[in-house]
């Protein structure tokens, strides 16, 4: 009896572990559809164009202010970035010959993989964003993201969790600040997204 009563217990355990698991993903879901992320690869690993990588950077966050910027919505953020795209190649590529370097660089509005990320006190988590990939020459290098929309990068920016608040629910921002809380549960989902990834890479 004792033996039926544990095993029960163990199954009931495991059953809500899942269901509480597939209702975090479902938020975290939501959270991915409601940010833009933006996304600088390097063309490689040195320390040149790391530093490269970087100066691209400020100088696509200083251009693109106004068009990153006031954006009630999504939407709207993603349009006036599709209708600004050539001024955000340019900008790239006058920066990288300004540094005395050859490279081409593409800019693009696209779905990028991100794997979970802290910023300060804010935890994003794993899987697909919509983001604007700034990629350098042949793009080998280490990446740097930020959050586009809301303009959480930019220097105008008010601070995290003000920028999160407007576009999140009260439960989407209590998983994105809740810290170690959910430590386990964004290992999870990490893991399930990388899964997810691999198995959508083998089928193209």
């Amino acid at each position: 009896m004792k033996t039926k009563i544990f095993e029960l217990s163990v199954f009931i355990s495991l059953f809500l572990c899942i269901i509480g698991c597939v209702s975090f993903e479902n938020n975290c879901d939501d959270i991915r559809h409601n940010l833009l992320r933006l996304h600088v690869i390097a063309s490689g690993d040195t320390k040149e164009e790391q530093e490269l990588k970087l100066k691209v950077r400020d100088a696509i966050l200083e251009k693109g202010a106004d068009v990153f910027s006031q954006n009630d919505t999504l939407k709207t953020a993603e349009s006036k970035i599709k209708d600004n795209i050539n001024l955000l190649k340019e900008t790239a590529e006058s920066t990288i010959r300004e540094n005395g370097y050859t490279y081409s660089a593409t800019v693009e509005l696209t779905k990028s993989y991100f794997p979970t990320r802290q910023y300060e006190n804010i935890t994003l988590p794993a899987g697909y964003y919509n983001a604007v990939k700034v990629i350098i020459g042949e793009g080998e290098g280490q990446n740097w993201w930020c959050v586009m929309f809301p303009p959480m990068c930019l220097p105008a920016a008010s601070g995290n969790e003000k920028e999160l608040k407007d576009v999140l629910n009260e439960k989407e921002m209590d998983i994105v600040t809740g810290g170690s809380k959910y430590e386990v549960r964004f290992w999870i989902v990490e893991k399930w997204q990388e899964l997810k990834a691999r198995l959508e890479s083998d089928q193209d």
